[in-house]
């Protein structure tokens, strides 16, 4: 019985020690909370209203065009017509970690999405180094497929006025120029359609996609018959070691599948619908790369894809003879590449949008205009920066630099599944990881692989970006983080 003479025991004497920082660095966000907060922002609420056939559109869009349609003439000097099998083990690659995905985004429908993962599983500080690497892999990826829809602007318009935009004004400094105004363009346009709402987005991205599509269906059947096997007869000239940096290059072509799962919060069954969005479009697009690719290389040498980010429309020029369905073709690209800006840009603002909520990054990230269920200043502030940033960077060193922030995060959420596994295994998952944990392992073993084989200036600027992003968490997250003051 206690001493009801004995003077009361102060706070300090009472209250829990205080834990240190290698446990507030270490706490988890429950699973639970993630999930109960799905939607919720600042003044408002994100607005649920997209379904399978939406859901796997956004994960096209993001996806089919890029490799193809730009980065394809960076990687073919680097493989020859191994560019193909390159293709495949950057698909197989992202085919381990979309596995991976496609269970964690049905068991937490969030709009975070490896970065959140990472939060229920693996603890803050893992979740905001997964979380910068998000917004390297996503707003770098806005600007580079950006840079490539600015070379088929300049084509289309060769082709259809007989005029281009002066290289001062379509080529960021290093690449000829002083400011790459079209790249800026295509993110401003992006931005108008994001500010008009999720659906209204989806609707205009659907519409790309199936463009994009026939485009590519155009160029196979076109190109083909200029096909010549004696393209394919040095198959590998560069060896291993060319086949393996294209595909740390090309990986950056499939980047866009996880964009789905950055729509977890603006699904309307996202658990069901998510691991299908994310496992459909991958089989899609990688079986269309791997077909453009084969048919690029066997019309055209391998030798003369250097500084050729419109190949697909030089190769319908050479192959016809004619200037028209290479205009075209550049006229779909535009389309299609614009759409790849649209469906990235808004998978960057969501996932902003969800550490802003978390308390990671500031305030106006998770703010949701009211009208239009969008978070408008966050779209606006994240657009600017895609935009100038696409205007005055060199397209090849954008597409490293988001290669290793998309292996990097992938790799985590290759941890991140097998994690949750053992923590929390009576929680309902509508998609497993088949041979868990050896395909995880073997997406995180490919992963490293590719990272490994990117050049030794992409691993400066990422450890440089990473550095930058300690600062940031430690001198603004750690604190105002939202777990932070239970433990206080």
């Amino acid at each position: 019985m206690l001493d009801q003479g004995a003077p009361p025991h102060s706070s300090s004497q009472t209250a829990p020690p205080s834990p240190g920082v290698g446990a507030r660095l270490m706490r988890r966000k429950p699973v639970e909370n993630l999930v109960a907060e799905g939607g919720q922002g600042e003044g408002g609420s994100l607005r649920r209203t997209l379904g399978l056939w939406q859901l796997t559109m956004i994960s096209i869009g993001a996806t089919l065009g890029t490799g193809i349609f730009v980065v394809l003439g960076e990687a073919v000097p680097k493989a020859g017509p191994a560019v193909t099998l390159a293709f495949v083990i950057a698909g197989l690659t992202a085919l381990f970690s979309a596995l991976s995905y496609a269970e964690l985004a049905g068991t937490i429908p969030v709009s975070g999405s490896s970065y959140s993962y990472a939060y229920a599983t693996m603890g803050e500080l893992i979740a905001w180094i997964c979380g910068w690497c998000l917004v390297l892999e996503y707003g770098v990826s806005v600007a580079a497929v950006a840079v490539g829809w600015g070379e088929y602007l300049n084509e289309l318009l060769d082709g259809t006025v007989g005029v281009t935009i002066p290289a001062a004004l379509s080529a960021p400094p290093g690449d000829g120029g002083v400011f790459n105004l079209p790249a800026l363009i295509v993110v401003l346009l992006a931005m108008a359609f994001l500010l008009g709402g999720a659906r209204e987005s989806a609707r205009a991205n659907t519409v790309m996609v199936i463009v994009k599509i026939g485009a590519l269906v155009m160029f196979c059947a076109i190109g083909v018959q200029g096909f010549r096997s004696g393209n394919y007869e040095n198959f590998m000239p560069l060896g291993m070691a060319g086949v393996s940096a294209a595909g740390a290059t090309l990986f950056f072509s499939y980047i866009g599948f996880d964009a789905a799962s950055t729509a977890g919060e603006e699904a309307k069954n996202a658990q069901r619908d998510l691991p299908r969005a994310i496992m459909l479009s991958l089989v899609i697009v990688t079986a269309l790369y791997v077909l453009v690719a084969a048919v690029a290389v066997g019309a055209k040498p391998w030798e003369n894809f250097t500084d050729s980010e419109a190949a697909l429309a030089q190769i319908m020029r050479e192959v016809t003879g004619q200037t028209f369905w290479g205009t075209l073709l550049a006229f779909c690209a535009v389309i299609a590449i614009a759409s790849v800006v649209l469906t990235v840009l808004y998978g960057q603002t969501r996932i902003l949008f969800a550490m802003s909520r978390d308390g990671l990054v500031p305030k106006v990230f998770a703010k949701v205009h009211p009208k239009t269920g969008t978070p408008r200043a966050n779209t606006l502030i994240v657009s600017l920066f895609c935009g100038v940033l696409a205007a005055a960077i060199p397209l090849g060193q954008l597409a490293d630099a988001t290669s290793i922030g998309t292996l990097f995060a992938f790799a985590l959420v290759n941890v991140a599944v097998v994690v949750l596994r053992r923590t929390r295994p009576d929680m309902p998952r509508t998609f497993r990881v088949p041979l868990s944990p050896v395909l995880p392992a073997l997406g995180f073993a490919f992963c490293v692989w590719m990272m490994g084989s990117l050049p030794t200036v992409t691993w400066v600027v990422f450890g440089v970006w990473m550095a930058a992003g300690l600062v940031f968490y430690f001198v603004y997250g750690y604190r105002r983080s939202r777990l932070a003051p239970s433990e206080k």
